[in-house]
């Protein structure tokens, strides 16, 4: 019989698990390469890997291979090759194509270009063109380039082996096959074991079964079926080459193989899922299988007592569980408290069981606090996940941890203080951690039932294992400490921000919410920028304008959202003024406007250089002026859109001097700035007239009394 070349694809991290795979398929020279393995064998091979292979995506047989650079040599192999020989023209046909080089460099491309030459070579011999069809075509072409070498194969397979044919309807975000089948294996279950059902444990759980593909697998595999059994279409269907003789007997060997297997299957299979819809389609998926006796799904979770309790009557068992991690099924914290919660139950210890666990990263793995055997990288649809392989035989006793009980018992007294002083103070958002514990370096604020818990970025001699466990600690602190919904957790990293990295988004969840300051309220972005839109430790400052603001002219200058300008208005001011450099901060201040029913006609809102604005106002021959101005500018900026360089420190007394120029007779200039370190140049100011008042202790809310630098506020007037 003629033999062929083959590659099966599969998902990276599987290639060792699939070289054995096809091995004892029967494949010979079998190689593995990146995300592959390569094989030789007849034609029953190609057969029987379609229909066994539990870890391969695909089966392609390879048809020709030549060096190619450019598109007329990729269009001279394709147009070369004798194609009405793997097809009639009545059929249609597709081309996928993967691997680029300098001159080919869309793939999309070079699949045209592939079909342009078949379409050729079909007409070179006299025949019509065969019709090319996106949806379900009878012939798959695959094309690879890669090192200036172009290979065109046959899928054999025609769609994704993870296509068992069972998956009536799927649960979210659910496990491929493909993968379920690797974890299983990863596990200890093989094939070798299904030879000798004694190996297997009584009882197989999946605690968060889903759909039920992991319960599937690992029945499958448990009662010897075929994973490729069930389907109906393949891609050799309408190959010229295709031996029906042949496949119907690979085909009826496996039937003959399950029939058997499936009778004397003694192993049990049991899932649990917490969503009555999920539990239906997986069901729904068994009754496809004929597998209702072997497998029972049962609505309940992970962590109810009753599951449990059911596990340990069994003599020995194996877990599976891919829990819902973050990256698809809601908060990344929500999931982290799962894996830890789960953890502590499976602590108690279930004799005579292990586990296979599936989770996004390493840190949901300690959450469970169990110790791990072993443990494998793997990819899951694109998404890098880590199986940890768990002995639960023993209990598993937790070990204190003083320093984490130290932070939560901070949190929990912050918590209590500033909870009832804002109540009192009739504000919805405040800080209630500020690296109070220098081991846990982040704040943490509180806005109106959510929280924003930022990093603070660690000192380069600290090992970075070491920050992202304390960074974790902090998490579980506040999940046990705080009443707050793990979905309303928001995280981010705090650095030094330049130019204009400050208006830069650094996600795009947009979650904005209102909250309240006093009599304002004020829309605040808690996911998308560094910054919230509403700098709390100010917030004393700005109800000071308000109490300031009745009948004024107000100018605020670097006015960020123009919450300040917010509670002027409210203050009953006569006109205000708002500069900042940001379009999308003005629109947010005009949304804040709107927000407290203050009409914006009445107001001047300028998008320019703030810098630049000041100098020019300040030497017009009507020099405007201004009752009440506020200045908090930047620490430092070197944003293109300015014209030079900042620095508060450097420039604040340039900055004093043109406003003064604007300062009406009897008026008042607040200054503030966030600058660690700033020394207010008092000399220099007086000498150009103004009298100062240093406010920076009565400005600063208890919230952020601890750090007695968080601003600096001064109350300038004309000497």
């Amino acid at each position: 019989m003629q033999e062929f070349e083959y590659f099966v694809p599969c998902g990276r991290g599987l290639e060792e698990l699939l070289v054995q795979e096809v091995t004892e398929l029967g494949g010979a020279d079998v190689k593995a390469t990146n995300s592959g393995v390569h094989c030789r064998g007849d034609l029953r091979l190609g057969y029987v890997l379609c229909l066994w292979s539990r870890l391969g995506s695909r089966v392609l047989l390879k048809l020709c291979a030549g060096e190619v650079h450019d598109r007329f040599a990729l269009e001279k192999l394709a147009g070369s090759y004798a194609w009405p020989d793997i097809f009639n023209e009545r059929n249609t046909f597709s081309v996928r194509f993967n691997g680029t080089s300098e001159t080919l460099k869309n793939t999309q491309f070079s699949a045209q270009v592939v079909k342009d030459g078949v379409v050729d070579a079909f007409r070179r011999h006299g025949l019509r063109r065969p019709d090319v069809a996106v949806q379900r075509p009878e012939i798959n072409i695959q094309g690879y380039l890669h090192k200036g070498e172009a290979t065109l194969y046959l899928d054999l397979a025609g769609s994704g082996l993870h296509e068992r044919g069972y998956r009536q309807a799927k649960g979210a975000a659910p496990i491929r096959e493909t993968l379920a089948a690797a974890l299983i294996h990863r596990a200890g279950l093989t094939q070798s074991f299904t030879q000798n059902s004694s190996q297997w444990p009584a009882l197989v759980a999946d605690p968060t079964c889903g759909s039920g593909t992991l319960l599937i697998e690992a029945a499958m595999l448990a009662t010897d079926r075929a994973p490729g059994l069930g389907r109906t279409e393949w891609g050799f269907n309408a190959w010229r080459a295709h031996k029906a003789s042949v496949w119907n007997e690979v085909k009826a060997e496996a039937q003959q193989r399950f029939d058997i297997a499936v009778a004397a299957c003694t192993t049990k299979f049991h899932g649990v899922d917490d969503d009555p819809t999920v539990v239906a389609a997986a069901q729904q998926n068994l009754r496809s299988l004929g597998f209702e006796q072997l497998i029972k799904i049962e609505c309940g979770s992970a962590t109810d007592e009753w599951v449990l309790k059911r596990y340990r009557h069994a003599t020995s068992g194996l877990m599976l569980a891919n829990p819902p991690y973050g990256e698809r099924l809601g908060s990344t914290f929500s999931a982290w408290r799962f894996y830890r919660d789960f953890g502590k139950h499976l602590r108690k210890g279930i004799p005579g069981w292990r586990a296979a666990i599936l989770a996004a990263d390493e840190s949901m793995i300690k959450a469970m606090r169990i110790r791990t055997e072993k443990k494998y990288k793997l990819n899951n649809g694109g998404i890098q996940v880590l199986l940890a392989i768990l002995q639960l035989s023993d209990e598993q006793q937790e070990f204190a941890r003083p320093e984490l009980e130290s932070l939560q018992n901070r949190l929990q007294k912050n918590w209590q203080q500033r909870q009832q002083w804002a109540n009192k103070e009739g504000i919805n958002c405040f800080r209630v951690y500020d690296a109070d514990i220098p081991e846990f370096n982040a704040a943490i604020d509180y806005y109106d039932g959510h929280l924003i818990i930022q990093e603070y970025a660690a000192p380069t001699n600290i090992p970075e294992h070491v920050t992202e466990k304390r960074w974790w600690q902090i998490i579980e602190a506040v999940l046990d400490s705080l009443p707050i919904d793990a979905n309303n957790i928001h995280t981010r990293q705090r650095k030094r921000q330049k130019g204009e990295a400050q208006y830069t988004r650094v996600a795009e969840e947009g979650v904005v919410i209102e909250v309240q300051e006093y009599n304002a309220r004020f829309l605040v972005n808690l996911t998308d920028y560094l910054d919230t839109g509403l700098f709390l430790d100010h917030r004393w400052v700005r109800h000071e304008i308000q109490k300031r603001a009745q009948g004024k002219r107000v100018l605020n200058l670097f006015a960020y959202t123009g919450t300040a300008s917010v509670h002027a208005g409210l203050g009953g001011a006569e006109q205000i003024t708002t500069v900042d450099l940001s379009k999308t901060y003005l629109n947010w201040a005009k949304d804040n406007f709107r927000l407290n029913h203050l009409t914006i006609n009445r107001h001047e809102f300028v998008q320019t250089d703030c810098l630049k604005w000041l100098s020019e106002q300040s030497q017009a021959e009507n020099t405007p002026q201004w009752d009440l101005i506020f200045i908090d500018p930047p620490t430092f900026s070197n944003s293109k859109r300015m014209a030079d360089v900042f620095d508060v420190q450097r420039d604040h007394v340039a900055i004093l001097r043109d406003a003064k120029k604007l300062l009406a007779p009897g008026g008042e200039l607040i200054f503030t700035t966030n600058k660690r370190g700033f020394k207010i140049a008092q000399a220099e100011l007086e000498a150009i007239g103004f009298a100062l008042k240093d406010q920076t202790r009565a400005s600063i809310p208890p919230d952020f009394a601890k750090q007695r630098a968080i601003h600096y506020c001064w109350y300038l007037t004309h000497a």
